[in-house]
């Protein structure tokens, strides 16, 4: 069982990554060097990802994920900073004082 912050952490992280509204998408140069039409793509399935188990999200907040694109493998990540981006958020189930980054990369730029 997952505590209320993680319930409310995964919600935003969902709505966050569903929509990329509530959030700062970054991708890292290994996914922009795939093209365009591959970085739509790429985009697309991290927003349609819904593949969570206990095994890929043993705190219950919806923060990593994996896909495949063509042969790649590709990671989705959230990370949670105060409003200023500058140190991390003191409370990121609350969207009035956290600024959260998605960003999808290639697994070997992890």
């Amino acid at each position: 069982m997952h505590d209320a912050d993680a319930i409310e952490i995964a919600a935003l992280n969902d709505q966050a990554r569903r929509t990329f509204a509530g959030c700062r998408v970054m991708i890292t140069q290994g996914v922009q060097a795939l093209g365009e039409a591959s970085v739509a793509d790429v985009l697309q399935a991290v927003q349609n990802f819904d593949a969570f188990t206990a095994d890929n999200d043993p705190y219950g907040e919806h923060d990593f994920g994996q896909i495949t694109h063509q042969a790649h493998s590709v990671f989705w990540k959230f990370d949670y900073y105060d409003l200023d981006l500058t140190m991390h958020s003191p409370a990121p189930s609350d969207p009035a004082v956290t600024a959260r980054v998605l960003t999808v990369m290639l697994a070997d730029e992890y």
